[in-house]
């Protein structure tokens, strides 16, 4: 008997170990999923919230940024906003929502913002016009408030030994300008003189007038109007990498010297 008893104690033992053994790699699952969980919502609040990496998959804003470009724009630089309050994502629009700090994007900035046509499309140019500014365009001359923005031509070669393929063959030409407080370069094609003239508007409150830096290659305020100041996402930092990878008709196009460029 007292045999048996041992037994069937060891085997009620046994029973009794083999559920809890199964609970406990339960939970370590359970534990491991919400690490990841809690991981992954850290990861998507920093990105909603301080800073976001986009590609420039186009030569709009050339000579500044290059297609392929990886670029880090700083979410809060024109105020702290609640996590995913600016989300556009499968139909939904959100406007951001302010915490503290709320300011406007200044001339010169260069900002990243949701398409006024479809937002959840991004888009990225330069500020030319605040609001309150007249702009004008005349032969390619940009006015604000009456006074032309001046440009000195300069020498493109650096850049287009830097460029994209598809552009080299046009006659462009490059001009040192300052918009706003910031220095930078434009680029026009003289063979080009669609849409050259913006006959005088007063920008409204709280919208702003964008343009490509690669003026002739531009989709932008000329054609489609205004940004709208809760469509702003956030302003452009700086370059952390640039390769256009050979998919296509693309070249593969690898350049280190882009990496850490400020984009001024």
């Amino acid at each position: 008997m007292a045999d048996n008893e041992i037994t069937e104690n060891i085997e009620t033992a046994k029973d009794t170990e083999a559920p809890q053994g199964e609970l406990s790699k339960k939970s370590k699952v359970i534990k491991e999923i919400k690490s990841i969980g809690l991981i992954l919502t850290v990861v998507l609040v920093f990105r909603s919230v301080f800073f976001e990496p986009f590609r420039i998959p186009s030569g709009s804003m050339i000579p500044t940024l290059m297609i392929g470009d990886f670029i880090l724009v700083n979410k809060f630089s024109y105020g702290f906003k609640v996590p995913f309050s600016d989300l556009s994502l499968f139909g939904i629009n959100l406007n951001p929502i302010y915490i503290f700090g709320e300011s406007n994007p200044e001339r010169g900035d260069v900002i990243v913002f949701k398409y006024p046509q479809d937002p959840s499309i991004n888009y990225i140019k330069r500020v030319v016009g605040v609001p309150g500014d007249k702009i004008e365009i005349r032969n390619k001359v940009v006015y604000i408030n009456g006074v032309a923005i001046k440009a000195n031509e300069v020498d493109g070669k650096p850049i287009m030994d830097d460029m994209d393929d598809k552009f080299k063959n046009y006659k462009l030409k490059f001009y040192k300008v300052k918009t706003g407080n910031a220095e930078h370069i434009v680029q026009q094609d003289s063979d080009n003189y669609y849409k050259t003239d913006y006959q005088p508007k007063t920008i409204p409150k709280d919208k702003f007038f964008v343009m490509g830096d690669n003026r002739d290659f531009s989709y932008d305020s000329r054609f489609w109007g205004f940004v709208k100041r809760e469509q702003v996402k956030g302003r452009a930092l700086f370059v952390w990498f640039s390769m256009i990878f050979p998919f296509g008709d693309d070249a593969f196009k690898f350049r280190p010297w882009r990496i850490g460029s400020l984009i001024k």
